[in-house]
């Protein structure tokens, strides 16, 4: 992937409404419903449409959806490292290097955040000033957005929203760069295994 750009307000705008949608739905959201739903049309015209058709739920149905899309559905996990490492132990390590990151930048998470939280990391990106790091976790969160993206079926009243970011705030990772992030996938899972699979 060639250098990053810096983002522009538009996209930061659009980071930050994604963050406040792909959280946990909650009363807060709804209160500031009026908010949002003001900042994504002046952002953009899909965007307003993607975040009206989530606040067309009710609350409790809404975080039905929340649960049974992002919660229950390992490869729509809303953690980077996951998407990057599984569960081996190398996610570990990653997880520690984003919270260093972020720690660094003097960036506050709210109580219970994990570092490696993707709606945090939007909010993260939208506010920090652009470096190496940024550059390397906006190319990181490419790789998860697109990958969340393409597991989402078309019907997912949260598919617009990955579309929307792929499309507009992300660089779709080249086919060189899904191959080699998807090997080192498997090869972390693999080194999880107390013997070699031989079919």
């Amino acid at each position: 992937m060639k250098e990053v750009p810096p983002l522009n307000d538009c996209q930061k705008l659009m980071l930050l409404i994604a963050s406040r949608m792909l959280a946990y739905p909650d009363k807060a959201l709804f209160r500031e419903k009026a908010d949002i739903l003001a900042a994504a049309k002046e952002t953009d015209r899909q965007l307003e449409q993607a975040v009206q058709a989530l606040f067309c739920l009710p609350l409790p149905e809404l975080q039905s959806l929340y649960v049974s899309t992002f919660d229950l559905q390992e490869k729509n996990g809303l953690y980077l490292t996951y998407h990057e490492f599984g569960d081996s132990p190398k996610r570990g390590a990653a997880f520690i290097r984003l919270q260093k990151m972020i720690n660094e930048a003097g960036f506050e998470r709210a109580d219970g955040e994990l570092a490696d939280y993707m709606p945090m990391l939007f909010e993260f990106l939208a506010a920090a000033s652009p470096n190496a790091d940024t550059e390397r976790l906006y190319k990181r969160l490419a790789y998860a957005v697109q990958r969340i993206s393409g597991h989402l079926p078309e019907t997912s009243l949260y598919a617009p929203l990955f579309s929307l970011l792929m499309d507009q705030v992300f660089e779709k990772p080249g086919k060189e760069e899904i191959e080699a992030l998807e090997k080192q996938r498997e090869k972390a899972d693999l080194e999880d295994l107390p013997y070699p699979i031989l079919y």
